[in-house]
């Protein structure tokens, strides 16, 4: 039986024919022609958006860092934009080269053995040379993102104890930064997004995130009441920047962020573990203080959390102001947790916090107090 073609080379094959798909082939800088197959998606583009296209520098430095969204409270868009949901997961970039796949954090932190069968999956794509960007989540039974079931997984390197979790994750890819060795980067978005959605075949675990091209407070509401964490408004014209970018937006249903874990309480009572963190975030280079939260945790994760808190303690407060915290423990400033809460104080403090989840896939020193704006 003939193998049924994937639509990349269908539509691959298509572009490397005669006619007019054949002389946009030619169209493709010199440079780029050498690096990309003759079947490559790349000679489906017009000669403007060809001349964009650069031989990328290597995979490692296309994942390097990823493009990040501001917060905002702006609500209303014209139609340069387009929308894609908040996932509640952790931010993954994965390359794959000559066969090889490779799956890095938010920090470049090498995160393949957490996540096999997303490696595995992107193992078995006819594309190659390729770097990607998303999210991976873990669904509950509802069908919503959950981060604390994904956090079984998270602080996990043995590919095997993943898989023994039981806890089924989804890699959810929302943009293509290169293909075929090409550097996509210049590219519009909308773009960007076209070739993604032909270059790959979109079976479980791998889905490709889908977008709507009108929005704002209305479909915010929606995102809201269907329990999603919010959404991210994209301009359609915008190049791939490996920072935060005013070009995405974060637009939030609820109040939270990460912040970093500079000490605990003492847990009083039949509480095990701790009683609360010491919460803050950098500003000018130093740790501001927060407040302290105390709700959100189970007792295996009091414990664990304890365990970890003591292997990282230090003599002195690493907050750049002191603390009336009676028989508080100090740590080093290295933690990083998500954080959800009403809003913040008059005095610069969380009002009614719950402790959420760690994240491994931030460094504490980029955290600092989220202040959305109108842009």
């Amino acid at each position: 039986m003939a193998e049924t073609p994937s639509p990349r080379r269908a539509v691959a094959r298509r572009a490397a024919g005669g006619g007019v798909a054949g002389r946009r082939a030619a169209q493709l800088p010199p440079s780029v022609r050498e690096k990309a197959p003759r079947d490559s998606l790349l000679a489906t583009l017009g000669p403007e958006e060809a001349a964009l296209l650069a031989p990328a520098s290597g995979p490692s430095a296309s994942a390097s860092r990823p493009m990040l969204a501001t917060p905002s409270e702006r609500r209303t868009f014209g139609p340069e934009w387009l929308f894609e949901r908040k996932l509640d997961g952790v931010r993954t970039l994965a390359t794959r080269d000559d066969g090889e796949v490779r799956l890095f954090s938010r920090t470049a932190r090498p995160v393949d053995r957490s996540y096999p069968e997303v490696a595995e999956a992107l193992a078995g794509q006819h594309a190659d040379g390729f770097t990607l960007d998303g999210e991976i989540v873990a669904h509950d039974d509802t069908g919503r993102t959950d981060f604390a079931l994904l956090q079984r997984r998270m602080q996990l390197t043995d590919a095997r104890r993943a898989r023994a979790t039981g806890v089924e994750i989804t890699y959810h890819v929302f943009d293509l930064l290169r293909l075929d060795g090409v550097d996509l980067t210049r590219l519009p978005l909308r773009t960007r997004k076209s070739l993604l959605r032909r270059a790959l075949d979109f079976d479980d675990p791998i889905r490709f995130t889908p977008h709507r091209n009108e929005g704002g407070q209305e479909l915010l509401d929606e995102a809201c009441a269907r329990g999603w964490e919010g959404l991210v408004a994209k301009r359609a014209d915008s190049r791939y920047q490996h920072r935060r970018s005013p070009a995405w937006l974060k637009l939030k249903c609820a109040v939270g962020q990460e912040l970093v874990v500079g000490g605990f309480t003492e847990p009083s009572g039949s509480r095990a573990g701790f009683g609360a963190l010491l919460l803050g975030y950098y500003e000018q280079g130093e740790l501001r203080y927060a407040g302290r939260v105390g709700t959100g945790f189970d007792h295996t994760t009091l414990r664990l959390l304890r365990d970890g808190l003591d292997r990282i303690a230090r003599p002195t407060s690493p907050f750049a102001t002191p603390l009336r915290e009676r028989g508080a423990h100090w740590v080093e400033p290295v933690l990083v947790a998500e954080i959800g809460f009403t809003e913040w104080t008059r005095d610069g403090l969380l009002r009614h916090p719950r402790f959420l989840g760690l994240r491994q896939d931030k460094k504490a020193r980029d955290v600092v107090r989220e202040r959305p704006g109108r842009a």
